[in-house]
């Protein structure tokens, strides 16, 4: 006869990791921590890259910072492409080398969530946040699946995860969040909280507590996800448009953050998912 604890075992919606945040994944993902969330920040990488952050102190505006930070990860990750005359040192294999980057990276997420980057991403939020995913090309429900095979596949492939990916996300990560505070620094009382919206599909299956024809409910989203900055541009991904107000502390890339085309929606902000109270509304 099967115990509650096999059944637990077979429900990975019901699954949490370890973390390097300081805040339990049970907590972080709950509806709880985003009423009245604390800052997070991943253990190390500050400390391990002080001399990244002492300079941003110096920056005048989000630009300069911007420029800063790109220029520090070509240089700690070995993102700078080679001059033509470095060239000629370097074998055939080292010239062919595909040396991943959180940019590309990103750009592969604005492509498509459901594929080879997304699952990195996914499994770097596994990793560091102990938030399991729940969906990647098809629902991640019991285990194994053929869809937990595939994510496990691709979020190990060497395409995008190389070069030390995680910590790169750590760091931007760490960037995010100190753009974020310098941003609200001046205002008397910063705000916690980003309000923002997400457009859905097929999205009964989401809903934890309450029904979305009433409005207001829980949802439970992926462990990241894409929102949007405004009501109109969430419409354009689904019939459903949840209104959430997201953490900042759970945020990882927002528009001003990276000048340039990186993900495929201007208006896109990126962020750490779990249940969240919406309101909700049918385009």
């Amino acid at each position: 006869m099967a115990t509650a604890m096999d059944d637990d075992q077979d429900q990975p919606q019901r699954w949490y990791a370890t973390n390097l945040v300081g805040v339990p994944a049970p907590l972080l993902a709950s509806t709880v921590f985003n009423a009245n969330p604390l800052d997070l920040t991943i253990a190390g990488t500050c400390e391990a890259h002080h001399g990244l952050f002492t300079l941003l102190e110096s920056s005048h505006d989000l630009i300069e910072a911007h420029d800063m930070f790109v220029h520090y990860l070509r240089i700690a990750f070995g993102l700078r492409k080679p001059e033509p005359h470095e060239l000629s040192s370097l074998g055939r294999a080292e010239q062919r080398r595909w040396r991943s980057s959180w940019r590309k990276l990103l750009q592969g997420w604005g492509m498509d969530a459901n594929g080879p980057a997304g699952a990195v991403l996914k499994g770097w939020v596994e990793s560091r946040f102990g938030l399991v995913p729940s969906f990647h090309k098809a629902p991640l429900a019991r285990f194994p699946s053929p869809a937990w095979i595939t994510y496990l596949q691709e979020k190990s492939g060497s395409r995008f995860n190389n070069n030390n990916i995680y910590q790169q996300l750590d760091l931007l990560f760490e960037f995010c969040q100190w753009s974020l505070r310098r941003r609200h620094a001046s205002a008397s009382s910063p705000a916690t909280h980003l309000r923002l919206w997400r457009g859905s599909n097929q999205c009964e299956e989401q809903v934890t507590s309450g029904r979305l024809q009433n409005r207001h409910c829980t949802v439970r989203l992926n462990n990241i996800v894409s929102f949007s900055l405004s009501a109109d541009e969430a419409s354009c991904f689904g019939d459903w448009v949840f209104e959430v107000q997201v953490p900042r502390c759970k945020v990882l890339v927002f528009p001003e953050l990276l000048p340039g085309q990186v993900l495929q929606g201007e208006q896109e902000v990126l962020a750490l998912g779990g249940d969240y109270d919406v309101v909700a509304r049918y385009e």
